[in-house]
């Protein structure tokens, strides 16, 4: 039975959304998982809003255009619910995984009415205590594998290790403290449920 999960990421440019959707590709293929990540473009620069796609499948993937129907959202920038319909097309059986120090209950009434399950991480604290600075793609790529159930998270933290040494291999330094985000964002994201 074919099993697809279409994610879509809402971000700044800046932020790592792309960086982020490349990364949870690169993991999945590595898991057996037929992949696409990728970026929709324009005329964005640093700051402007950004969105990056992932589909995930056991199956080959056919399709090739932009996610409208998503299973899953992640808003790597939250002062991007009062400016962008993050929540357009997203299936009520799917979630919403949010970058914000806020609970659940308080970015509802941004969501437009969204029915769903609503996570929340505050990627921003996360970061700065594990990697030394503001870079919330890293918790937000855990947050968005814990929501959606993609891969087991043993398989997922393997993984992006094995990613990560490879992708760092000139700067080593940097890979003990981006597990670390990984391993505690797993721990920190929240789940409403109505």
């Amino acid at each position: 039975m074919k099993k697809l999960t279409e994610i879509r990421w809402h971000g700044r440019g800046g932020q790592g959304a792309k960086t982020a959707s490349l990364l949870l590709a690169d993991v999945a293929f590595s898991t057996g998982l037929y992949i696409q990540g990728f970026p929709e473009y324009g005329p964005e620069r640093m700051g402007a809003p950004i969105t990056a796609y992932n589909r995930l499948c056991n199956e080959p993937l056919r399709v090739h255009s932009n996610i409208y129907y998503p299973d899953y959202v992640a808003v790597v920038d939250e002062t991007l619910l009062a400016s962008v319909d993050v929540t357009a097309g997203l299936k009520k059986e799917g979630a919403i995984v949010i970058n914000t120090a806020k609970n659940p209950e308080e970015v509802l009434p941004l969501l437009k009415g969204y029915e769903g399950k609503v996570y929340t991480i505050d990627a921003a604290k996360i970061s700065i205590a594990t990697i030394g600075k503001n870079i919330p793609n890293t918790p937000m790529l855990a947050a968005v594998v814990k929501a959606s159930g993609v891969m087991s998270e043993e398989e997922f933290l393997g993984n992006m290790e094995a990613s990560l040494r490879h992708k760092f291999a000139s700067k080593p330094e940097v890979i003990e403290s981006n597990m670390e985000a990984l391993r505690v964002s797993l721990k920190e994201v929240k789940l409403y449920e109505r």
